[in-house]
């Protein structure tokens, strides 16, 4: 993310990898380029992750993470408003022959939506 190496994403994912999310399930490499990787950098260009900690066991692995961003692009439904937003989640993946396999996303999205959308122009969404 931070790094923006996303021709990595071939290496990263098996080819059939489901993420899932509040949002629904995104099956494959073009799908999370697609729906969950452009979206994201099209709403905030200067979104940065801060990996917080992990545990792994066996083929799965645990990441808690925090992401940072600024709400200057588009695609949330309404115009950019210069926002910044840090919001907390965790990752579960579950590995198959050093491939990401399966991702289970969780971290409020919706609300960090609403929350730029509604606060206040000084307030900072979290």
């Amino acid at each position: 993310w931070n790094q923006r190496r996303f021709e990595i994403i071939d290496e990263l994912l098996s080819p059939d990898s489901r993420c899932i999310s509040s949002e629904g399930a995104v099956i494959g490499r073009e799908g999370f380029r697609e729906k969950m990787l452009s979206p994201l950098l099209a709403a905030f260009p200067d979104v940065s992750v801060t990996i917080d900690g992990t545990l792994a066991q066996g083929d799965e692995v645990v990441v808690r993470w925090t992401a940072r961003g600024t709400y200057t692009g588009e695609g949330l439904g309404f115009p950019a408003n210069g926002r910044t937003f840090v919001a907390p989640g965790m990752t579960w993946i579950r590995y198959d022959h050093g491939r990401m396999r399966e991702g289970l996303n969780c971290w409020d999205f919706g609300g960090l939506v609403a929350g730029l959308r509604d606060a206040a122009p000084e307030a900072v969404a979290s």
